[in-house]
C-alpha cells in the first residue's frame, strides 16, 4: 500500500477525538510464514515473508505525557502515563501497547506524550501476526514522538517480551522479527537462535496467496501455550540422555531414536519439530534453485505434520487446505500460524490466481457451509514511520 494510503480513517478520528492533525504516520506489515511453524520458540528455523497488509497509526505528539490511543477495531481508549505505562488499566487490545511502552522504558527511552489512532487492513486473528505488527508499530510510534531511535532488532527483541509479559503468549521470535526487518519481494531465512538471516527473493511467478477461513483464535486462551509446555518438558526429558540439548533445534532427524522413549504425545511432538527444521533448509535450498514445485511439495508435508504430529489443525482448516490443493495453479498448502483457527497459505502460480481464488472459495464454502476469505498477497517491505508534516517519503 503506497504511504499516504489507508490512512484516511486514522487521520480523521485523530482529528475528531483530539483536535490534532497527524504528525506521524506508521504502518506495520503483516507476516505469512513460508515453513517452519512452532520452530521460533524451539530455537529453530523460519522462513517468512511480510504482506501487504498492514496496521496503520496516525499520532501526534501531546504536551501532558499521556499515550493516549484509540482503535478502529476494539471499543475502548487506552490511556497511559509515560513515566509508568504499567500502572494503567486498559483495554485488552491496549496490554500489547503497554507492554511496549514499559519495555521501551526499559530500555532507557524516556517516552512522551501522545495521541493516536490504530487502524488498517491487516486482519484479526487469521494467523497473519496482527500482534506483532501492533507491537512493532507501536514501538516506532513511541520512538517517533520521543525523537529516539533503536535499532530494529532490538525493537523486534522488546516487542516479543512484551507479548510474552502482557498477553501471556509465549511467542517466539520470528513474527516480530519479520515485521520489523523484512524486505519487499523476498523471504527472510531466520535462525532463531542466533537470529543470524538471510533474504532469499520470491519467484516473480508465484503468488502467496492467504485463504482465512473465518475461524478466530487468542493465542493466550488456546492450546498453543500448551504445546510450548509440552516442547519444554521434552527438552528437560531428553537432557536426562543427551545433555547437550538445550531445545529441541537441537535434534534432526537423524536423532529421532533418542526420542523414541519419549511418552505421546511428546514424542510426536519431538518428531515435528526435528523434521520441520529439516523441511526448513530444505525449502531454502529449493528457493535457490528456483524449484517451485519442491516448494510446495515440502508446504503439503509440513500441514501433515502440523496435523498429526503437532495437533493444531481444525475442521475449518483441513477442508481450506483440500479447498486449496484441489484449486487450479495450487503448487502446496498447509495451515500458517500457530494453528486452532485462522487460515492457510497456498503456493500459487501468479497467472492461476483469479482461477485458483474462485474455484477454493466455491470446494471450501461446499465443504464447510461458511464463507472463506481470500488475500492475494506480495511480500512487503519492513515497518516505517514518516514525517506527514514534512512531506511522506515513497
Amino acid at each position: 500500500m503506497p504511504a499516504d494510503e489507508g490512512f484516511s480513517q486514522v487521520d480523521r478520528m485523530l482529528g475528531d477525538r483530539f483536535g490534532a492533525p497527524p504528525h506521524y504516520h506508521i504502518r506495520a506489515p503483516g507476516r505469512v510464514n513460508l515453513i517452519g511453524e512452532h520452530t521460533d520458540y524451539n530455537e529453530g528455523f523460519v522462513l517468512p515473508a511480510a504482506v501487504d497488509r498492514y496496521v496503520v497509526i496516525a499520532a501526534a505528539p501531546a504536551d501532558d505525557r499521556v499515550i493516549r490511543l484509540l482503535s478502529t477495531a476494539f471499543s475502548g481508549e487506552a490511556s497511559l502515563p509515560a513515566d509508568r505505562p504499567e500502572a494503567a488499566t486498559v483495554p485488552p487490545w491496549a496490554r500489547y501497547v503497554q507492554g511496549v511502552a514499559l519495555e521501551l522504558r526499559r530500555a532507557g527511552v524516556v517516552l512522551c506524550g501522545l495521541h493516536g489512532v490504530i487502524g488498517g487492513d491487516l486482519p484479526v486473528g487469521a494467523g497473519l501476526s496482527s500482534s506483532a505488527a501492533l507491537e512493532v508499530g507501536t514501538a516506532l510510534a513511541l520512538l517517533a514522538a520521543a525523537g529516539a531511535d533503536r535499532d530494529r532488532r532490538e525493537i523486534a527483541t522488546l516487542s516479543r517480551r512484551a507479548e510474552e509479559e502482557f498477553v501471556g503468549v509465549r511467542c517466539g521470535i520470528m513474527d516480530q522479527f519479520t515485521v520489523a526487518l523484512a524486505r519487499r519481494g523476498h523471504a527472510l531465512f531466520l535462525d532463531c537462535r542466533t537470529l543470524e538471516s538471510d533474504y532469499l527473493p520470491l519467484p516473480a511467478a508465484l503468488a502467496l496467496v492467504v485463504c482465512d477461513t473465518g475461524v478466530r483464535r487468542a493465542l493466550g486462551d488456546s492450546a498453543y501455550n500448551v504445546r510450548r509446555r509440552e516442547c519444554d518438558e521434552a527438552v528437560e526429558r531428553l537432557r536426562a540422555v543427551r545433555p547437550d540439548v538445550r531445545a529441541l533445534r537441537d535434534l534432526g532427524p537423524q536423532d529421532l531414536d533418542v526420542a523414541a522413549g519419549l511418552p505421546d504425545p511428546l514424542r510426536r511432538r519431538v518428531r515435528h519439530v526435528a523434521m520441520e527444521n529439516a523441511r526448513v533448509r530444505a525449502a531454502v535450498a529449493a528457493l535457490r534453485r528456483g524449484e517451485a514445485g519442491a516448494l510446495g511439495r515440502l508446504l503439503d508435508s509440513s500441514h501433515a505434520s502440523l496435523r498429526d504430529d503437532f495437533e493444531v489443525s481444525t475442521p475449518e482448516l483441513e477442508a481450506m487446505v483440500e479447498a486449496a490443493r484441489s484449486a487450479p495453479g495450487c503448487l502446496g498448502a498447509r495451515l500458517v500460524g500457530a494453528g486452532f483457527g485462522g487460515s492457510v497459505l497456498a503456493l500459487v502460480e501468479r497467472a492461476a490466481a483469479p482461477a485458483f481464488v474462485a474455484a477454493a472459495r466455491d470446494a471450501y464454502r461446499r465443504t464447510i457451509q461458511r464463507e472463506g476469505t481470500f488475500l492475494v498477497c506480495e511480500a512487503a517491505g519492513a515497518a516505517a514511520v514518516t514525517t506527514v508534516d514534512r512531506g511522506e517519503n515513497p
